[in-house]
């Protein structure tokens, strides 16, 4: 991986079982679901190591003692939709964290990422921020979201995602050589149209049972 420092793989069975399930695509939707959510897990156990803990006084049934607590509560931005999946699961790892919610669709002919929501804390640069994102497939969203975090004052971001693709590692190295990146599998590439292969197809699309990632403005007809 000397190729792309800063990148972190995942290497443990029961994340590689989970994946090989999220791969087949003959897995339902509610155990899709259900998979990316337990890797949501995992991946927060990885991607939180470096948390600043701080020292707290408290009271056993015993003694009072030090321990040991999470300094600050971090930032976790799911991107809209698929980045939802990861959220129980990351929130089973570090509960108290604030959640923000960063909106982009993949504009099918330009492949550029359309944003449309964000919803983030004004107080970043003190936090550690992770962005949430199943697929890092060309990295342009990946930059896009985290381009509006810093603008927001973010100094220390972590991206997780569950499958990456070199050309996405490649463009996030390029514009934030800072920002580590979490995730459970390196794949081979993409395909003609964007698209991560071997990869588990839309993420979306597949945990949600819809059939296209682009959003519709709906107005009421008067």
């Amino acid at each position: 991986m000397s190729e792309f420092p800063g990148l972190h793989v995942v290497d443990h069975p029961a994340v590689a079982d989970r994946l090989a399930r999220l791969r087949d695509r003959d897995t339902t939707t509610p155990v899709f679901r259900a998979l990316i959510e337990e890797l949501g897990t995992f991946l927060a156990y990885e991607a939180t190591r470096a948390l600043p803990m701080h020292d707290v006084r408290i009271t056993t049934p015993l003694i009072d003692t030090t321990v040991k607590r999470i300094a600050t509560r971090p930032v976790v931005a799911p991107v809209l939709r698929a980045g939802l999946g990861l959220l129980p699961g990351f929130l089973s790892v570090i509960d108290d964290a604030v959640v923000a919610h960063l909106g982009f669709y993949r504009d099918p002919e330009s492949l550029k990422p359309v944003p449309y929501y964000a919803n983030v804390p004004s107080e970043l640069a003190d936090r550690h921020v992770f962005v949430l994102d199943p697929m890092l497939a060309t990295g342009n969203s990946g930059v896009a979201a985290i381009e509006t975090l810093i603008e927001r004052g973010a100094r220390s971001i972590v991206f997780v995602c569950v499958i990456a693709a070199p050309e996405g590692v490649r463009t996030i190295r390029a514009a934030f050589p800072q920002v580590p990146i979490v995730t459970a599998a390196l794949d081979e590439g993409l395909n003609d149209h964007a698209y991560i292969v071997p990869g588990l197809g839309d993420a979306g699309d597949r945990m949600f049972g819809s059939v296209t990632s682009v959003p519709v403005s709906v107005r009421a007809q008067g």
